[in-house]
């Protein structure tokens, strides 16, 4: 009977999950996202913005993509675990070879988390030219009441191709610091002072899902008038690839609208009225006719902000007992090549030859070694399940606090420092790296670096794909082997990298 009992329970469970399938032709698009500018967009089906995709925890995501552009693509779908799937994380070069173009992959996501997360491009930087979207996972029983929702996207769009910007910053003819230029804000994909209405109704509680999708800006947002109270973070202000969600209490009479207001910024680029900061404002509307109450802006430093290292998880786990610690620091080096790149312990990311995913699971017991990665991927090999943690304090730096709370991306303020506490109980090659592009792109100022994790266990329990395989082989690439294709930690094939002529820190503007 008990046996019966289980054996109902398990097919129960089983039957209330589902395949969420979704198809996506990535196609160039043409068309004004700012309202200002024409200029070309990576879409899909034909179009820009991305509708946002939605499930639920426990299904399964079928993401079915097709390359219809002119160079290889990836997605990588951000926030989640992929456990024991490394291989279906995205980064090109790190877990894959890019999608040749003409040809497809199928992304297959177990959905074990709920929450706000977005879905990008991970090859030549197209996240920043429009391949990115929001990713919403219902909770089957969420921990927090409310009656309905809505769905904030902020992005930033800029005149050119982030190829034009990524040049700007990383050319050894340009000066230093190098220019800025900066872009325009989005609001669900659209210049942010047209975004439609959102709803409410007296009394009812409402959701709002707030995700920076931006590639360089970060966002403010406030309704006045409105407490806000925060179930969902990821940040202090949301920085790039950070989410929020916070519930609101309509107010009892629906005789007044009001304004939400949000504000654009990058406080690294230089202010300029109209350019930087940005703002933006959209209608909170109780009843159509009903007359806005305008309130006065209120300066940011008299408004309370949300300070996220000052929050806790639901679960209120203890701090992990730490069985290593990393000492890791951010800055920018002239190089060899005239270059001031970005590094990371004074290691400038340059991509190997061989995704370092594939490299983890064709070399055997070298695959411990971080020499068989190259240090050019600045690799790091964590052992299974030991918990790291990394970040000291400095002299000069400014002093901080520690906090519990899942992360998937932190804010770091110039010459400040965070301490970082995971257990390496996720065996798979995972890229690290600044979520502003310019700084964490492979293909502009290379800030970035790779963990190996528990590739031992990698190579017994997870299996590569082999259309991964062959979109490797069709773009000419080697599908096993070393960071150069060899076997041992022979890298003859593999280019030089530039060395350091001096180091620096770059302090912001």
């Amino acid at each position: 009977m008990i046996l019966h009992a289980l054996f109902l329970l398990v097919l129960s469970a089983t039957a209330l999950a589902k395949h969420v399938v979704v198809d996506w032709d990535v196609t160039y698009v043409y068309m004004m996202r700012d309202g200002i500018n024409y200029r070309r967009s990576i879409g899909v089906n034909g179009q820009s913005p991305i509708p946002p995709v939605y499930a639920t925890r426990g299904d399964t995501l079928i993401l079915n993509v097709h390359n219809s552009l002119n160079v290889t693509t990836t997605i990588h779908a951000h926030g989640l675990f992929m456990r024991g799937m490394s291989y279906m994380d995205g980064p090109a070069m790190t877990n894959q070879c890019g999608i040749p173009p003409g040809e497809s992959f199928t992304y297959e996501y177990h959905l074990e988390q709920a929450g706000t997360f977005w879905i990008h491009g991970h090859d030549h930087d197209h996240s920043a030219d429009g391949l990115r979207t929001a990713f919403v996972i219902y909770d089957k029983e969420p921990p927090y009441k409310y009656d309905a929702e809505h769905l904030f996207t902020f992005e930033d769009w800029f005149v050119g191709k982030f190829t034009e910007r990524a040049e700007l910053v990383s050319s050894p003819t340009m000066p230093y610091p190098p220019p800025h230029t900066v872009g325009f804000g989005l609001i669900n994909g659209y210049n942010g002072n047209t975004t439609k209405p959102i709803k409410f109704e007296p009394k009812k509680t409402y959701r709002i899902r707030l995700i920076n999708m931006s590639s360089t800006y970060w966002y403010y947002f406030q309704i006045p008038g409105h407490k806000l109270r925060v179930i969902e973070f990821d940040g202090v202000q949301l920085a790039p690839a950070m989410r929020y969600s916070v519930l609101v209490t309509a107010h009892d009479s629906d005789e007044l609208n009001y304004y939400y207001k949000v504000k654009m910024y990058a406080d690294f680029i230089p202010t300029s009225p109209g350019e930087n900061p940005r703002f933006y404002s959209g209608l909170v509307e109780y009843k159509q006719d009903s007359p806005v109450k305008e309130l006065p802006d209120i300066d940011d430093s008299k408004l309370i902000w949300v300070e996220d290292i000052k929050m806790t998880a639901l679960d209120k786990q203890p701090p992990l007992p730490v069985d290593r610690s990393l000492y890791l620091w951010l800055g920018n080096n002239l190089l060899s090549t005239g270059q001031r790149l970005d590094h990371i312990n004074n290691i400038t990311y340059y991509a190997p030859l061989v995704p370092s995913l594939f490299t983890a699971m064709t070399t055997g017991d070298l695959a411990m070694n971080p020499d068989v990665y190259n240090n050019r991927t600045h690799p790091v090999v964590l052992k299974h399940n030991e918990v790291t943690e990394y970040g000291p304090s400095l002299d000069g730096f400014t002093s901080g606090n520690t906090f519990s709370p899942l992360r998937d991306v932190i804010q770091i303020p110039s010459f400040s420092y965070v301490k970082i506490r995971f257990r390496a109980d996720n065996p798979g090659v995972w890229l690290y790296h600044c979520h502003v592009n310019v700084h964490g792109s492979p293909e502009s100022l290379r800030m970035l670096m790779t963990f190996v994790e528990a590739p031992d266990v990698l190579q017994k329990t997870q299996t590569l794909p082999k259309k991964l395989i062959r979109h490797c082989e069709m773009s000419g690439i080697k599908a096993s082997g070393n960071a150069a294709g060899n076997t041992g930690l022979d890298m003859a094939g593999l280019s030089p990298v530039p060395y350091i002529v001096s180091k620096s820190i770059r302090k912001q503007e």
